[in-house]
Order: structure tokens, then sequence, then C-alpha cells
């Protein structure tokens, strides 16, 4: 995996820089004289004035205008000076705010982070929303991804198992672990809520780099019509073992999104209608052993998506209605032993989608009034039976499209 993407910190756009006081008025004297320097000529080219008449006398009028000319350039000079300074105070003053509140967000951090570490649940509770507040008031980028960093690396954290109920010797150690097992799933579900909220707009973590890797998720979590358009979102080696965690409309359109060595092992997980139009999406290594997960409905219309050397040893998986129209999609090396695995009604009209060295040795693999109408789909070197209905759908011959196994070719 690629070392993470850290979100630009602003902090350093904030430090103050500013010219000696001499150095800077030197600067604006030289700006102001040149722009009205500028101003007068172009007047006098406007006006067309002729040369000046060098006889004529200086009368008390003229003499008057020439008195009015100087104070008003002394006058102009003091304004110039006065702007300066006050431009410099602002300055000053912007960076005294930004020290305040940077000063002010680390003092809360320390006390949210000591929460955290609380031995009473219901503080750690406390402590969870508080950096989620922290990271939504943020000065600056570079605070608000240590506060999403925290909130990772505590469901990283191993947890004592569930000790079961049965047993009254084992009543407190079961109510700890479902307080516990709460503040875990708080956190997933704030993760969820800021991932929804458009990029830019308060409380919104889109952007920001998302750590979740070999975390357990055996609760519902919705991610639906989050957006994933920036940053590194890592799920590898994460546990998928309950609940519902649904991705549907979530939209994979920049960064890179990792399910790699990711276990499908209980519950369901969705990407119903996901789109998939830019980026890197890996699900490469990935076991889809139990549950089930829908990809039905999906858009890959661009980007690159790995499913290469995943296992569908177990799951219900359903790729049935999706839409393969620009991209890569890659399931090279996959396993299909077990399971079902559901490519029903999908349309294969414009992505590179790659079924090379797959092994299908078992289980079901359906791709009934599946459409091949453009882009290219790779079958070489694939083992194993076809596919029930690949043939039907693709059709007597081979479109060009379509590359096919030679073992399930007439007379291979």
């Amino acid at each position: 995996m690629t070392a993470k993407r850290r979100p630009r910190s602003v902090t350093s756009d904030r430090e103050l820089r500013l010219w000696r006081v001499g150095r800077a008025l030197t600067l604006a004297f030289v700006a102001a004289i040149l722009v009205a320097g500028g101003v007068f000529y172009g007047l006098v080219v406007l006006l067309d004035f002729q040369e000046i008449d060098s006889t004529t006398k200086l009368d008390a009028k003229t003499l008057f205008d020439l008195v009015k000319l100087s104070f008003g350039v002394v006058a102009g000079a003091g304004a110039l000076v006065a702007l300066v300074v006050a431009y410099r105070r602002q300055r000053v003053d912007e960076a005294g705010a930004h020290r305040d509140a940077t000063r002010l967000h680390t003092e809360r951090f320390s006390q949210a982070v000591d929460r955290l570490g609380s031995d009473s649940p219901a503080v750690r509770l406390g402590g969870v929303h508080a950096l989620a507040g922290l990271a939504d008031d943020a000065p600056d980028d570079n605070l608000r991804q240590t506060c999403i960093d925290v909130l990772c690396a505590y469901l990283q954290l191993p947890f004592t198992p569930d000790p079961g109920s049965t047993e009254p010797a084992h009543q407190d150690e079961h109510h700890r672990y479902l307080a516990l097992r709460k503040v875990r799933h708080t956190i997933l579900g704030l993760i969820a809520d800021h991932y929804r909220r458009p990029r830019g707009t308060h409380r919104s973590w889109q952007g920001c780099d998302l750590d979740l890797t070999g975390v357990t998720i055996d609760c519902d979590m919705d991610f639906s019509d989050a957006v994933f358009s920036g940053g590194a979102v890592n799920l590898g080696r994460a546990v998928f073992s309950g609940g519902v965690v649904s991705f549907t409309r979530a939209k994979f359109c920049g960064g890179a999104v990792y399910f790699g060595d990711a276990e499908f092992s209980g519950g369901s997980v969705h990407f119903s209608g996901a789109v998939f139009s830019g980026g890197t999406v890996h699900f490469g290594d990935a076991v889809f052993s139990g549950g089930a997960v829908y990809f039905s409905g999906a858009v890959f219309s661009g980007g690159t998506v790995h499913f290469g050397d995943a296992a569908f040893s177990g799951s219900s998986v359903h790729f049935s209605d999706a839409v393969f129209s620009g991209g890569a999609v890659h399931f090279g090396d996959a396993v299909f032993s077990a399971g079902t695995v559901n490519f029903r009604g999908a349309i294969f009209s414009g992505a590179t989608v790659n079924f090379r060295d797959t092994v299908f040795s078992s289980g079901a693999v359906y791709f009934s009034g599946a459409v091949f109408s453009g882009g290219a789909v790779y079958f070489t070197r694939a083992t194993g039976p076809a596919p029930n209905g690949l043939a039907t759908a693709v059709g007597t011959p081979a479109p060009a499209t379509v590359v096919l196994a030679s073992v399930w070719l007439p007379g291979g």
C-alpha cells in the first residue's frame, strides 16, 4: 500500500511573514509614485495637452494651487503610511487569533484524549463526541486529520471478546463488553455521517484520510451517498462479521480506497448503485466467505477496481445489473470455489474487465442475461467449467471484444 496522503496543512500559510517597516514603506511609496505617474501621463494623453508655456509668470492663484498640491502630497503620504501600518496590524492580529485558536484546540484535544482513555465507558463516549466536535471545528486540515486518526486508532485497538452472559459470574464482564462495543459503534456511526456531508461544508470529513485497517465491523453502518473523492480510505483486513454495512449510492471518484484482505464473513454489505468513476478501489485478496455482498446496479465508469486474488468461497455476491462502461475492473487470479456470484443482467459496454487466470472450481457463477456490447472482457487462461449462462450471453461466435478461455471453445 502506498503511503497515506496527508492533507496539506494550512499552518504554514498562516505563518506571519512581514517585511521591515522601512522596506514596506519604500516599496509602497515607489508603487504609489508609479501609479500616480501613470495616471498623470494618461490624463495628459487623454486631454491632449500641448507643451508647457515656460514664459508664463507665476501668479498668486497658481502659487496657491501648488501649495494645495504640496499639502495633498503630504496627506497622501501620511495615508499611505497609515495603510501600511494598518495592514501590518491586521496581519499580526490574524496570526495571533490563529495561535489562540490552535492553543485552545490543543487544550481541548488533550482533554478529549484523556477522556477516551478513561476506564468508564460513559466517559469514553463523551471523549468520542468531543474529538468529533474538535475535528469539525479544527482551524486547519492538519488538526482535523489528527482527531480523525485518533478515533481510527481507537477502533484498531484489540478488544476482549464477549465472555457471554449465561453465567452470573460473567454478567459484569458482559455488560462492560456491551458498553465498550457501544463506544466503537458510535465512532463508526460518526465517521459514516461525516463522509456523507458535502465536501467544503461544516462537519464534512471528505478528503481526509480514513484508516480502518483491521477494524471489526459487527454492526449496522451506513455509508449511503458518501463521497470518497480525495484522501486515502483504508479498510484493508477489515472484518465484516455482522449487521448491515451500506455503501449504497456511494461515489468513489478520486483518491484510493482499500478493501484488500478484507473478510466478508457475515451480515450483508451493500454497494448497490455505487459509482466507481475515478481513483483506485482495492478488493484484492479479499475473502467472501459468508453473508451477502451486493454490487447490484453499481456503475464502473472510470478508475480501476481490483478483485485480483479475491476468494469467493461462501458468500452470496451480486453484480446483477451492474454497468461496466469505463475504466478497468480486474478479477485476475480470483478463485470462485463456493457460494454464489451473480452477474445476471450485467452490462459490459466500455470497460476493460479482466478474468484472466480466474479459477472457477465450484460454487455457482451466473452470467445469464448479461450484455456484452463493447469494451473488452478477458477470460484468458481461466480454468474450471464455464460460468452458467456465459456462452448464451456472449453468443456464437464470440464477439471480438470477448476473449474466452480456450477450454471453453469448441474442441477445447
